[in-house]
């Protein structure tokens, strides 16, 4: 599949299928998966007995199996589903499979442009991550919360070092889990250690330890900070400086630290799901200035405006834009802009899109069982019986709607100060 760049950006509405009903000697199909660029639309479905396959603008793939499930497009077009044949589970791209087979697999992910893809693994009792098709050399006995590189040329994973007996609590205490980098341990280990994550060149992984029972805080490619903490978040890298950055709890307060040094004053009851703006100038996160009441910091000052819950944080390329969603525990759903609340409330709301050029925000909203959009504030004037995440042309002024209506796949593009 092209670039966005390359795809159509010519105004209007075209009918990619025209039904979207399940076929009549269907036993089963899933719901409907959209590739990028809304040129195609996908489900799962089991054809005949034991069968399955995916049907691509209605069209089966030529291999069936017998079982499949995660079906997921990458960022570049491809098709991808997770199937087993004879007992034995691989990867299925565009309905052809990796060579290699294993007793389990599972969370298959993308490299940012999609041309790399990786699955984690078990096989013969062993866990690992497998990139395109490959597992790693060394495979460990436990291995979870795997990660791949924005340019899919290394992975990482948690992982067990050593093997525990039953309630052998004093060996847990001594450290069995670390991390391992394109399936080479650290050589570190840790009570625990969870989210790892790599820089914007996947040249360095920092993550979430446990040093004692009661101490926290992060290591960079296994050297720890030289503080500790009752609490630590995930930890994510300025992608300007380079430098790993992680919400910390000194005593019983949530602040921002940045390489062991505080740069957000520990005084919030939470803070965490931190973002950056690409010149690491901007640095927004989810914080509750008291308990019970969530909004956004940006640059350590809150929102005045709260909910109850806040979700999905999203920060514009050059910091222009911040935007989340607030809700009154997963319902009355309200979409958050640099500090103001847009007008209306939704039965649900999905994660904010915000444009690479000229500074808009897009959010999926459903209400009543029908999905629209709401860009820049205003409703869209045509509601849906699905819509699938809006993307924005590369200048900002177009945006793609791929949505079902009236049973059939439909891809719109609409003038931004038109929708």
């Amino acid at each position: 599949m092209h670039p966005p760049a390359l795809w159509d950006w010519e105004s209007g509405q075209r009918v990619v299928l025209a039904s979207m009903e399940r076929p009549e000697n269907a036993a089963w199909v899933e719901e409907p998966h959209a590739s990028p660029d809304g040129e195609r639309v996908a489900v799962l479905a089991s054809l005949e007995e034991g069968a399955f396959t995916a049907l691509v603008n209605g069209e089966p793939w030529e291999n069936t199996f017998d079982k499949a499930w995660n079906p997921r497009f990458s960022p570049d077009g491809r098709l991808t589903a997770i199937v087993q044949q004879d007992g034995m589970w691989t990867l299925a791209v565009d309905g052809e499979v990796w060579e290699e087979n294993f007793d389990f697999l599972w969370g298959t992910q993308f490299s940012q442009e999609g041309n790399v893809i990786a699955a984690c693994m078990q096989s013969g009792g062993q866990y690992g991550l497998c990139i395109d098709g490959a597992p790693w050399d060394t495979l460990y006995e436990n291995a979870n919360q795997c990660v791949l590189s924005a340019d899919g040329k290394a992975s990482a994973a948690v992982v067990q070092l050593a093997s525990l007996k039953p309630a052998d609590l004093d060996a847990f205490q001594g450290g069995v889990f670390g991390v391992a980098v394109n399936g080479q341990s650290w050589g570190k280990n840790f009570v625990n250690c969870w989210t790892p994550a790599f820089d914007a060149q996947g040249a360095k992984v920092a993550t979430q330890v446990r040093t004692s029972l009661y101490d926290y805080t992060i290591a960079v490619d296994g050297q720890t900070w030289d503080e500790n903490y009752t609490s630590v978040w995930e930890p994510r890298f300025n992608p300007a400086t380079g430098k790993a950055v992680a919400p910390v709890r000194v005593k019983s307060a949530w602040g921002m630290a940045q390489d062991g040094q505080i740069i957000w004053e520990p005084k919030f009851c939470q803070c965490w799901q931190q973002v950056f703006s690409q010149d690491g100038k901007n640095i927004a996160a989810i914080v509750a200035p008291k308990f019970g009441a969530f909004t956004v910091a940006v640059n350590a000052k809150p929102w005045s405006v709260s909910f109850p819950v806040v979700t999905d944080l999203v920060i514009g390329r050059e910091g222009e834009r911040v935007a989340a969603l607030g809700n009154n525990d997963n319902a009355d759903w309200h979409v958050m802009v640099d500090g103001q609340t847009w007008a209306g409330s939704w039965d649900m709301a999905w994660k904010p899109v915000i444009s690479a050029l000229g500074g808009h925000v897009a959010v999926k909203v459903e209400k009543g069982k029908r999905q629209t959009l709401v860009v820049d504030g205003r409703t869209y004037g045509r509601d849906f019986d699905r819509l699938f995440e809006p993307t924005f042309s590369p200048d900002g002024n177009k945006l793609l709607i791929r949505a079902i209506d009236k049973g059939s796949f439909v891809r719109i593009v609409a003038e931004v100060g038109k929708v």
